[in-house]
């Protein structure tokens, strides 16, 4: 959909560097072979990252009383020409941006721009259709989002209204106004349901049930899971199925699915543990498979990437799987978020 110049760039002092910057961070997206869409394209071109990350943290050193990580504020309005310049330069980059910091822990994020590009991909979305996005962050995957489908057409919901607030304020700032509503990720938005496509930017323990309820017949969730990405065309209420893609993901839990369980590692070699696949499967089978078996299952079976596993709901049984959900190797979900 074309949405033309939607920001008054005489209103923008860093319009211009940040036009060449954005060009060059498409150039790179492009080169992976992620923005095939020209509708995709169109939208990494056209909408100003910057515009979303008036600021954001730097990871500084160790602190000296906790141990917990400094970060340091690089922002828009800063006095020094040469932070400034590492700020729009930053916000170009192919990185994933620390938006908020609480207590030196990470709570908000604006995702790596390729891998946001992959993901959109990956979501197969058509025009005309509907797509809730789960976790707003900074807003800029809603203006993609809106760019591509059309206001109308994008709800984007987080838990925390301070967040909401900013991401309605950093859309309208670039000319966007799809729908930001502050409520529960894992209840989903049913005032604006049925959508075609979920898409969360937030990890889940497992796939919520009022998703699915959320979704019309032969809609497609897109959610992170296991340090991995899951894409599942749904049936009905309840049941969905489908594979993880062979993309890794690394994201901030959802709000009140608690921590993400701790994954064993005792009595292991230190050369499995390097692999990216190896530790995939531990975490898919936490609480569930012992490391060495883990370890065992995985060598036996070629050393399988991601995209050999998937993820079945039937009802109130989730199980993860590899190669074939009802063959002889299979996990279940959880905790389970049940959503309302």
């Amino acid at each position: 959909m074309d949405r033309g110049d939607r920001t008054d760039p005489g209103a923008d002092p860093y319009a211009m560097a940040a036009d060449a910057a954005r060009a060059g961070l498409v150039r790179e997206i492009a080169a992976g072979g992620w923005l095939t869409d020209p509708g995709w394209r169109a939208a990494f071109e056209e909408v100003p990252r910057h515009l979303f990350v008036p600021y954001f943290y730097e990871a500084g050193g160790e602190g000296e009383a906790r141990g917990a990580a400094v970060y340091a504020r690089l922002w828009r309005d800063d006095r020094d020409p040469l932070r400034r310049a590492r700020w729009l330069a930053g916000a170009y980059a192919d990185a994933p941006l620390a938006t908020r910091v609480r207590d030196g822990e990470l709570i908000s994020s604006s995702s790596q721009p390729s891998l946001m590009a992959r993901m959109l991909h990956a979501l197969q979305v058509r025009d005309g259709e509907r797509v809730l996005e789960i976790g707003a962050g900074t807003g800029y995957n809603a203006a993609l989002l809106a760019h591509r489908l059309g206001d109308a057409q994008v709800t984007t919901l987080d838990l925390d209204p301070e967040i909401t607030e900013t991401a309605r304020n950093h859309l309208a700032a670039a000319g966007f106004r799809p729908a930001v509503v502050t409520g529960d990720g894992a209840r989903g938005c049913p005032s604006r349901a049925p959508y075609d496509r979920i898409i969360a930017t937030c990890a889940v323990p497992s796939v919520p049930q009022a998703w699915l309820g959320q979704c019309r017949p032969g809609a497609l969730i897109l959610t992170p899971l296991a340090t991995g990405l899951i894409a599942l065309r749904v049936a009905d209420a309840r049941h969905a199925e489908g594979r993880f893609l062979a993309t890794p993901a690394y994201f901030v839990p959802l709000r009140g699915s608690g921590p993400p369980p701790s994954v064993p590692t005792h009595g292991l070699p230190s050369r499995p543990l390097l692999d990216d696949s190896f530790r995939f499967l531990l975490n898919v089978a936490t609480g569930h498979m012992e490391p060495v078996e883990a370890l065992a299952l995985w060598e036996h079976e070629g050393r399988p990437g991601r995209e050999r596993y998937g993820v079945t709901v039937r009802g109130e049984r989730q199980w993860a799987w590899l190669d074939d959900p009802e063959g002889a190797y299979a996990w279940p979900l959880g905790p389970a978020v049940v959503g309302a």
